[in-house]
């Protein structure tokens, strides 16, 4: 059996000044995916000029990217759980430079095989990015506030997502650069600088390691000591069914980001692809908005509460964009762009809430959910080729179906089990019941020692 090898404690043991260190260092990498992201669904409509491919053979980028997740996900959680948080965003960030980097190649010769390749490396590494940043911002302090935090946090996220398009509308469909990939290499070599930049500050910066046996202490202080046996991992649904709902919402926001540029085009009002990259980066910016705002309503707001309006807030105006067209379907991307903004956040810190020492596993299954991102779009694409690319927008529409089926039957379980619940509160655990918490996890890891020096022994004994 494997045991970690990381030692530490938990959000509420820091002082505010530490506290307030790690929130800020780890919610720069929001800002590294959320750059990757941004440029991501532009390179779509860019790569269906420059190599003169389907939409759907473009979407083969967001089937690489979010396919790595899928792949490798698990092994970040994994590696996580033996090795702690900062050497899995050491991992992430490496993964994600390599990447970067090698998109020069590929546009140097011109190979839409290699930016597909480069793209799955880059996915693994924000996979594992996101395994390690998303679980300790939910960890980072009282449970009753994860959502919020997330949702600053990946506030940022947003904030990235927005500048990628502008870029783009910028340098990528100007001039010679609208058939040409020049522009492209420069600034994925800017992407690996970033990265490489970023793992050198991880690595001179010391960083409170938040591990499973701390969350247990915090559990044990919140609901008693049975609250320090879980019970196995396949028995926590609420994370597994957040996996499914994480990848049904995922794969929906997904495609609705991947085909905006050719959707705002396609409306017949006098949109050029310059223009509607600008409108996309419109369309984060809102989204960005939408999750700041969204945090406020938090922490007041129970989360599933909120989620189950958000979802169906989304699928009516997922259907505005699909059957409305024109500037009514615009519109309702716009507001489809808000009402997405918290989805994410609440999915994974509802989904991860209460697992203790199956935090780290939990939090990498819902993170492989960022996979559905794999399977919609190139659904949606073929669809748009036969039909109109309005009319693909139905596809996305299933999955907030399914992603508020998840979220309403979280307020009718909380309702049976505690009564229905609009507001967010919470009792944190006194420092007396910190210190019973401490003494009780005390005892059981030198129960814990007792058993693997038996072990030890043991093995010892057969050799």
């Amino acid at each position: 059996m494997a045991y970690s090898t990381v030692h530490g404690v938990t959000g509420g043991e820091l002082s505010f000044s530490r506290w307030l260190f790690a929130f800020a260092l780890v919610t720069t990498l929001f800002f590294t995916w959320g750059f990757a992201y941004g440029l991501l669904d532009v390179l779509n409509s860019h790569f269906q000029q420059v190599f003169g491919i389907s939409k759907l053979k473009s979407t083969m980028l967001q089937l690489a990217y979010f396919g790595a997740y899928i792949v490798f996900s698990p092994f970040a959680g994994i590696f996580m759980r033996r090795y702690g948080y900062k050497k899995g965003i050491h991992l992430g960030l490496t993964l994600y430079s390599l990447g970067a980097v090698f998109f020069w190649p590929s546009a140097k010769f011109e190979k839409y095989g290699g930016f597909v390749g480069c793209t799955f490396v880059i996915g693994c590494g924000l996979s594992c990015l996101e395994v390690a940043a998303n679980s300790y911002i939910t960890v980072l302090g009282s449970p009753r506030y994860a959502a919020v935090r997330l949702n600053i946090s990946q506030g940022f996220q947003g904030l990235a997502s927005f500048a990628g398009p502008l870029i783009a509308s910028s340098f990528f469909f100007k001039g010679k650069n609208a058939t040409t990939l020049d522009t492209v290499q420069w600034v994925y070599l800017a992407v690996a600088g970033l990265g490489v930049v970023l793992n050198t500050l991880f690595f001179f910066c010391d960083l409170p390691e938040i591990t499973e046996d701390a969350l247990t202490r915090e559990l044990i202080a919140a609901g008693g000591a049975d609250a320090a046996d879980a019970g196995p991992f396949y028995k926590q649904y609420r994370c597994i069914l957040g996996y499914v709902a994480q990848t049904c919402y995922v794969g929906a926001q997904v495609g609705v980001a991947a085909l905006v540029v050719n959707y705002l085009v396609d409306q017949g009002v006098g949109i050029s692809h310059s223009r509607a990259s600008l409108m996309f980066a419109f369309c984060q910016l809102t989204f960005t908005g939408g999750r700041f705002f969204g945090a406020l309503l938090l922490r007041w707001i129970d989360p599933a509460f909120l989620l189950s309006v958000y979802g169906v807030a989304c699928m009516a105006c997922c259907l505005g964009v699909a059957l409305a067209g024109g500037v009514g379907g615009i519109v309702s991307l716009y507001f489809l762009f808000f009402f997405e903004s918290i989805c994410y956040p609440c999915i994974f810190t509802l989904g991860t809430r209460g697992l203790g020492r199956h935090t780290k596993r939990g939090s990498g299954l819902i993170v492989m959910g960022v996979g559905g991102g794999a399977w919609f779009p190139p659904a949606q694409g073929a669809l748009a080729d036969k039909s109109f690319t309005r009319h693909s927008y139905l596809v996305p529409f299933a999955g907030y179906v399914a992603m508020t089926i998840y979220a309403v039957g979280l307020v009718v379980h909380q309702a049976l089990q505690t009564g229905f619940r609009f507001g967010n509160y919470g009792a944190a655990p006194t420092q007396e019941e910190l210190l019973v918490a401490a003494a009780w996890a005390a005892e059981q890891a030198g129960e814990l020692d007792s058993e693997k020096e038996k072990v030890s022994v043991e093995e010892r004994e057969k050799a």
